[in-house]
């Protein structure tokens, strides 16, 4: 089963993820965050958008690459991967 890492801020607002191993079933990047959105309910409303796209200063990444499919997040997700989800850096 895959691994969830995230960046610690986003503890703050979903406690109940902190301070555990986050394993979900292998497939799409959607159907991980779908996963996840069940362990934390409101996790996807504030990685997606209106229309179920990756929000602009969100990023995921699964292994060393970005998920390609920012839109439909079909990448799909082996069972040995790692899924990153981190805020994207911006501003000057």
């Amino acid at each position: 089963m895959p691994n969830v890492k995230m960046t610690q801020h986003l503890f703050r607002y979903f406690p109940q993820l902190a301070n555990r191993t986050i394993t979900v079933p292998a497939g799409s990047v959607a159907d991980i965050v779908r996963a996840i959105n069940e362990m934390a309910p409101g996790f996807t409303d504030y990685v997606l958008d209106e229309q179920g796209a990756l929000r602009r200063h969100v990023n995921l990444s699964i292994n060393d690459s970005l998920v390609i499919d920012k839109k439909t997040l079909s990448d799909c997700v082996p069972d040995d991967g790692t899924v990153y989800i981190f805020q994207a850096l911006s501003g000057g």
